[in-house]
């Protein structure tokens, strides 16, 4: 295992461990109660999860992960990215290694977070960002309390709740030096 790959694994634990901190259940103790309530898709999981346990969303998710992929064998990190990125999405899939490269020289706590619908920017614990990958672009959505919007940073509104600000990048080209300094600017308030 890489050891960026073993960092990214280490953050998903402890989303796991912070969740058992604050409930005192395991992964495994989720698993029947989400089958008696007949909870098979990852949103009912999520929304059932923080409502009843007071969860935020990126934990939620991450245990929604872990909840629907047992029985399966171990999801890593890598595999649930590559997940975002099958089929007509594919192409995507160099332009968002390349950002993550340069997102990785803000500094060596820099991890990722995959959940069901989007691949969550970390520092450490701490979310600055998420990647949001359709066929069409990539979405990016950046922590920047205060910051006022402009035509490429606008603001996140209904799209994502987590973040404040969103960038369609429907071109790689526009992943450029303006973006890659909002999400250090990010990166350096989480």
């Amino acid at each position: 295992m890489s050891e960026k790959s073993e960092k990214d694994q280490n953050i998903f634990q402890s989303y796991l461990d912070n969740i058992q901190a604050k409930t005192g259940k395991t992964p495994a103790d989720f698993r029947l109660p989400t089958a008696e309530k007949g909870l098979v898709k990852t949103a009912e999981i999520v929304n059932w999860l923080k409502s009843d346990f007071g969860l935020g969303h990126g934990h939620a998710n991450a245990l929604a992960l872990v909840i629907l992929s047992h029985g399966q064998e171990s999801v890593s990190t890598e595999d649930a990215v590559a997940t975002h990125f099958k089929r007509k999405k594919a192409g995507w899939r160099k332009p968002y290694d390349e950002l993550m490269a340069n997102v990785q020289q803000c500094g060596d706590d820099v991890g990722v977070g995959p959940a069901k619908s989007s691949i969550s920017l970390l520092r450490g614990d701490q979310k600055f960002g998420i990647v949001q990958v359709s066929t069409e672009r990539l979405d990016l959505g950046i922590k920047l309390k205060g910051v006022a919007p402009t035509d490429r940073l606008e603001v996140a509104g209904q799209w994502n709740a987590m973040v404040t600000h969103r960038v369609r990048i429907s071109d790689p080209n526009q992943i450029d030096a303006e973006v890659l300094a909002w999400l250090k600017q990010a990166y350096a308030a989480a």
